[in-house]
């Protein structure tokens, strides 16, 4: 039997998984962090992105977070994050929509804050389609 850890990804609104797995995959700010059962002590800040789980059974459950905290403890890790989904119920139609809205409004900028607005919400965009794409790929 492989070790395992616990793991909870929390939003602001729910508590979207809490389980037992083996491995845990996320979008850290410098680059995507992999952890594994008695994983030094991480406290690090997330950008959007995926966060896969990889289960005793060695199942991936992915999931999106717009960001957020991620908190590695030997045996437990948590995944803070104002948005988390799970990956299979993004809308590629509305993800697309909010990219190229975000691009009309950072060519249109009124005011700094406009602008980095607009930037956030498109890096958050790409990041929903890219989630999207590699969940594609996997299937």
């Amino acid at each position: 039997m492989p070790m395992t850890m616990h793991v909870d990804i929390v939003s602001a609104e729910i508590e979207i998984f809490s389980g037992t797995i083996t491995e845990l995959y996320a979008p850290a700010e410098m680059g995507e962090v992999g952890i594994m059962p008695r994983h030094a002590p991480l406290l690090t800040k997330m950008k959007p992105g995926e966060v896969r789980v990889v289960d005793q059974h060695g199942e991936t459950q992915s999931f999106f977070v717009n960001g957020g905290i991620l908190e590695v403890q030997p045996h437990v890790v948590t995944v803070l994050s104002d948005t988390a989904i799970r990956a299979a119920d993004l809308d590629e139609a509305a993800a697309l929509e909010a990219k190229a809205k975000a691009e009309a409004a950072m060519a249109d900028k009124k005011t700094d804050y406009d602008y980095a607005r607009a930037k956030a919400e498109l890096i958050e965009a790409v990041a929903q389609i890219e989630t999207i794409n590699k969940l594609r790929k996997r299937k």
